[in-house]
């Protein structure tokens, strides 16, 4: 299994780290940094919880004076590079929220943004001051270096995953559409995902705007047209009518049209969590012309509270002709990840065709095989 995201903060790290600041600064205290970092819950907290004991320890070590400390950080920033230095920004969100500080926060976060990411810290300052924080996101769509325009795009995303939600944004996304309408036309493939996220967020909430935008900017270059195939995924997924025919699907009213049976079977019938399965399944499309078919699976996991959540997974995405078979096998490991937490139950494993329930399995996922 592999190791907790949290494990990138175990070792040397904090004792490597301190010595990197106390290069910097004289009177940093490297021990009582690593004390303070290591004390209370330490061991219990996760990734994002570890990197905030690492602010408050540095925000405790570091000059009282917020100018002061941030220089010192300045001094190693470029030592520091990897999701591990989240923290960096972490220590702009916690001490540099106050209003006259915030060209200085703004400045920094651009700069650690280039070497971790500033995408959690920047939602602080947009839910104190939307306008303010909005008007620097816009500066920053325009800028030469793509961190800092997939930090204008993620760091509005309405949902982004491990980061405090903005509701404002899930109510009106409208402030968020002219930092997209920037990015619309990216070169750059990072930043294209963010813009891509930030549709797929807002679907979430609001189909037909995200609908109307893809129709609008659809068929005007390749690159936006990349970031309104990705972005419209949920709504794929969901079969939309008017989504499904402006990528070439048929639409979930002609379903029916489309395959004449299906089937779906899975291998063995019972698992261990941290085992894997072997699906087969088979479609049998009806005698047609050539049709665009989006093949899934979905898994309806079993949660800790004994309810099911459904995931879905691709399996094809491609045209068939008329009357072919689609068949196939995929591997699916029942391994715990940081974004998926296996429990002991009965899945229900289904076959999806352009959004459409095709077929259905059964799978008994059992505990973990002691070693």
């Amino acid at each position: 299994m592999a190791e907790p995201l949290k494990a990138l903060y175990d070792g040397l790290f904090i004792e490597q780290f301190a010595a990197k600041v106390k290069a910097a600064w004289q009177p940093f205290d490297e021990r009582s940094f690593a004390e303070r970092v290591r004390g209370g819950e330490w061991e219990r907290l996760e990734l994002k919880a570890r990197a905030r004991a690492i602010t408050l320890a540095l925000g405790a070590e570091l000059p009282g004076k917020y100018e002061e400390a941030l220089a010192v950080l300045f001094q190693i920033d470029e030592q520091c590079t990897g999701l591990p230095y989240i923290f960096f920004p972490d220590f702009v969100e916690v001490y540099g929220l106050e209003q006259p500080d915030w060209e200085l926060s703004f400045t920094a976060l651009a700069r650690f943004t280039q070497r971790s990411s500033a995408e959690f810290a920047i939602r602080a300052f947009i839910l104190s001051d939307q306008a303010r924080a909005m008007r620097q996101m816009l500066v920053w769509a325009d800028d030469p270096n793509e961190h800092l325009r997939r930090l204008a795009s993620e760091g509005t995303r309405p949902r982004l995953p491990w980061a405090q939600a903005l509701p404002l944004f899930k109510r009106d996304p409208s402030p968020i559409w002219p930092i997209l309408e920037k990015l619309k036309q990216d070169s750059s493939l990072y930043v294209r995902k963010s813009v891509a996220n930030n549709l797929n967020d807002i679907a979430k909430d609001h189909p037909e705007l995200v609908i109307e935008l893809a129709e609008r900017w659809h068929g005007r270059h390749e690159c936006t047209d990349w970031i309104v195939r990705h972005g419209c995924r949920t709504l794929i997924k969901r079969a939309e009518p008017r989504v499904m025919h402006l990528f070439g699907y048929s639409a979930a009213a002609d379903e029916q049209k489309l395959f004449t049976a299906a089937s779906l079977t899975v291998t063995p019938s019972e698992v261990a969590i941290g085992g894997e399965v072997e699906l087969s399944y088979e479609v049998q499309l009806r005698q047609t012309a050539r049709t665009k078919v989006r093949i899934e699976y979905g898994i309806d996991f079993v949660k800790s509270g004994g309810k099911t959540s459904q995931k879905r997974f691709l399996l094809s995405d491609r045209e068939y002709a008329g009357g072919a078979v689609a068949k196939g096998k995929r591997k699916h490991r029942f391994a715990d990840l940081t974004t998926r937490k296996h429990y002991e139950g009965l899945h229900r494993l289904t076959l999806w065709v352009n959004g459409a329930c095709a077929a259905s399995s059964e799978l008994l996922v059992k505990g973990e095989v002691k070693k």
